[in-house]
């Protein structure tokens, strides 16, 4: 039986027969069956929006040897007298843990946060009363910031192709939808997520792991360049190896690892604040209608690189979305995005930030205790602003003239936002430099996209990543240590589920060969 590759363009409210129909016609076979590789949506002209479906098709009717498996991840089992202490339920840490428990560790997690039914009800809690409950928040709990998010499993890293099709054979067979596997742009969506992460931690447990909830690492006991303890706030925990995965929020754990010579450095990130607009002008300017059959909403990416600013873009695009209180700790005031796998919602919200190094914009070398400094008086700073959990917002217009209009003072607009908005001139809460490339940016983007400055701009975001990178070695140890490991977002070296699921991945990989010696 041979087999061939082909491409086909279909519409986008197409059927499998459709495609079943393109293929025999395209290659004038009837015997075959069929795997789709990848699916992408073609928008460059309005007038022919459609779906290209990269399919590879098997027949006796085609020359050829058979066609090869795909390569999978090999996670040899035996049975290991090894202890692994992992910190974060989060793409990372799960992974990590779900790895080195199939291959046959004693393995542990421990995650700061609630499980996701208790944390999911804590975080409408707090949506519906402002009350902040620390067990249950956007940014930490089970399956970590990932679950209430878009979820989006895209990745740009080309080094990762068997962890990344580890993580998503791992999601479907957790009931998530196989489109995940060839969609050029896969997302699960929050509600799907949440089943899906209860869903591994079930199977995680049924292969032998511990997962404690509501658990939080107080400190490391360090003897000889090795981690011999883990003190908790259930107890003190010995292992062999330790990996943290906390997530890039976790600032008190950064904290308490420097206390412990674990070696960080600054990096590059970005600030910003959330845009929102409702979804059927997002749809308009993209499809040239405000909807279109088989698709759910429509998406942008912009740029901006204007001469002597720092560069702006939108990141984190939620079609369909809402805007969401994500602070993970009291007293601080951020926003973020999430959408439904449906996408069915009335607004669409991103990301609009500047890229920033902290060394550069304060023209003096900052280290990483510093820049998490300037991070939290910048959180604080809109949390005094607003007196709370409402979210500081302005017109794109007026953030572009610098110029509030008298109505904006005294009417909200209709927002997803949960707690409320509080008309203010953002632009005088953010640093110089920031709120001049996001006003460039804000101009840029109203030409590329048409509507896009009738939109609203409010809150802090600062969840692009951490201001800081552990210094890790090439098994992924933090440097000067012999069995600690940090991983994830939390390390400064990866971004997204797909990238920090795999980085954990690759921890366990390490400790895998480490155990052999």
């Amino acid at each position: 039986m041979g087999y061939t590759e082909i491409t086909l363009p279909l519409p986008t409210d197409y059927r499998e027969e459709d495609l079943s129909q393109g293929i025999k016609t395209f290659l004038g076979i009837s015997d075959f069956s069929f795997q789709i590789d990848q699916k992408s949506l073609d928008a460059r002209k309005k007038s022919h929006i459609h779906w290209l479906l990269r399919v590879t098709v098997m027949s006796p009717e085609l020359p050829g040897p058979d066609r090869e498996p795909d390569p999978a991840l090999e996670i040899p089992y035996q049975k290991r007298d090894k202890k692994i202490l992992v910190v974060g339920s989060g793409p990372a840490g799960f992974f990590a843990a779900y790895v080195l428990q199939t291959a046959g560790f004693d393995v542990t997690i421990i995650e700061r946060g609630a499980g996701v039914v208790r944390r999911d009800a804590a975080i409408r809690a707090f949506e519906d009363t402002g009350k902040f409950d620390p067990l249950g928040t956007y940014a930490f709990g089970e399956g970590g910031a990932g679950t209430f998010s878009d979820g989006k499993l895209t990745s740009r890293t080309k080094t990762i192709s068997l962890q990344k099709q580890f993580v998503l054979a791992s999601y479907v067979a957790a009931g998530a939808p196989e489109e995940i596997r060839f969609l050029a742009h896969p997302h699960l969506g929050s509600d799907t997520l949440k089943t899906v992460v209860k869903r591994l931690r079930q199977a995680f447990i049924a292969q032998g792991g511990i997962l404690l909830f509501e658990t939080f690492l107080e400190d490391l006991t360090v003897q000889n360049q090795r981690i011999t303890t883990a003190v908790t706030s259930a107890g003190v925990m010995d292992a062999d190896y330790f990996i943290l995965a906390p997530g890039h929020s976790a600032h008190e754990t950064f904290r308490m690892l420097m206390g412990r010579d674990v070696l960080f450095r600054t990096k590059s990130f970005a600030i910003g604040c959330r845009v929102e607009h409702p979804q059927a002008l997002i749809n308009q300017a993209q499809w040239g209608r405000t909807e279109l059959p088989g698709l759910k909403a429509a998406e942008y990416r912009l740029t901006a690189k204007n001469p002597g600013l720092l560069p702006a873009y939108t990141f984190c695009m939620c079609p369909g979305g809402v805007v969401v209180p994500a602070t993970p700790y009291k007293n601080t005031n951020i926003v973020n995005g999430m959408s439904r796998y449906r996408r069915n919602g009335n607004f669409a919200n991103a990301a609009c930030v500047a890229a920033v190094d902290l060394s550069r914009l304060l023209s003096r070398e900052v280290s990483p205790p510093e820049a998490l400094d300037w991070l939290g008086r910048l959180k604080n700073r809109f949390f005094e602003a607003a007196g709370g959990y409402q979210a500081p917002f302005i017109t794109i217009r007026e953030f572009i003239n610098r110029k509030t209009a008298a109505h904006s003072m005294t009417k909200s607009p209709e927002s997803s936002y949960p707690l409320g908005l509080i008309p203010m001139p953002l632009w005088e809460l953010l640093p110089d430099e920031i709120e001049q490339a996001i006003r460039a940016g804000l101009k840029e983007f109203s030409r590329k996209l048409k509507g896009f400055d009738t939109g609203i701009i409010m809150g802090l975001e600062s969840k692009t990543s951490s201001p800081i990178q552990a210094i890790r070695d090439d098994r992924r140890r933090c440097a000067g240590f012999d069995n600690l490991f940090l991983a994830g977002e939390g390390s400064g070296h990866s971004g997204g589920i797909i990238s920090s699921a795999a980085d954990g991945i690759s921890a366990a990989l390490s400790i895998m060969e480490l155990s052999h010696y």
